[in-house]
């Protein structure tokens, strides 16, 4: 499997689904699943038993994993989805860029 080229902090558009066109920001990658976790999209109810750490219990809404085929990186310089390539700089550090604009993706964690 490719490495992921979306990652922790990057905020996303999703492509498709039932939550198409929402932006949010990456909480968690798996890409072993190759799915991730975005804020705010892609909201499950979960019925929850009442236990020490939730004495309420009840109906709580979580994010579920969203498929990152589904999901395109936010364009940093005009906001729309754009893929992603990466570069090496003279300092031989490899960083992210957005095909779209030709600006760096910032690393935020």
């Amino acid at each position: 499997m490719a490495s992921a080229k979306i990652k922790k902090g990057d905020t996303v558009i999703v492509l498709a689904g039932r939550d198409k066109g929402k932006h949010g920001e990456v909480i968690a990658v798996m890409p072993t699943e190759g799915r991730a976790l975005v804020r705010g999209v892609n909201m499950v109810r979960r019925h929850t038993k009442q236990s020490a750490q939730n004495p309420e219990g009840g109906i709580l809404s979580k994010e579920g994993p969203i498929n990152l085929s589904n999901l395109a990186v936010e364009d940093p310089k005009d906001g729309k989805p754009t893929r992603v390539g990466f570069r090496i700089l003279e300092d031989k550090t490899k960083v992210r860029f957005a095909k779209r604009s030709g600006e760096l993706i910032p690393d935020r964690k």
